[in-house]
């Protein structure tokens, strides 16, 4: 099974990570890729260098950054190989120890099935 985990920090947009708090996601990173079940995973640049994509009725809309709150904010994803729901709830319960405070996202990807 395959989940998509999307970081939302409870801390405001644009403050980089010390560091010891660089080390300490480094070590995580690195004990999740040595089990086997890390697929990707990457920080996001502060909103101001991104934009949104609507379409409406077949017309679209670009709305450039930053956006303003902070429950909207993505800091970073990963993507999971495993067991079950439960294994990177666990996963992701760990991650957020070393993030600190804020809400991750759990969202299982489609798998097409073998043929």
């Amino acid at each position: 099974m395959r989940f998509l985990t999307i970081y939302k920090p409870a801390k405001a947009e644009g403050q980089p990570p010390s560091q010891e708090e660089m080390a300490t996601m480094g070590q995580f990173i690195e004990e999740v890729s040595k089990a086997g079940i890390l697929l990707a995973t990457e920080g996001c640049l502060p909103s101001s260098r991104g934009a949104r994509v609507r379409q409406t009725e077949g017309k679209h809309t670009v709305t450039d950054g930053p956006f303003t709150e902070t429950k909207e904010i993505i800091g970073g994803f990963a993507l999971f190989q495993v067991k079950s729901k439960d294994e990177v709830i666990e996963w992701t319960k760990r991650f957020l120890k070393v993030a600190g405070d804020g809400e991750v996202e759990i969202r299982e990807l489609y798998e097409t099935p073998a043929k």
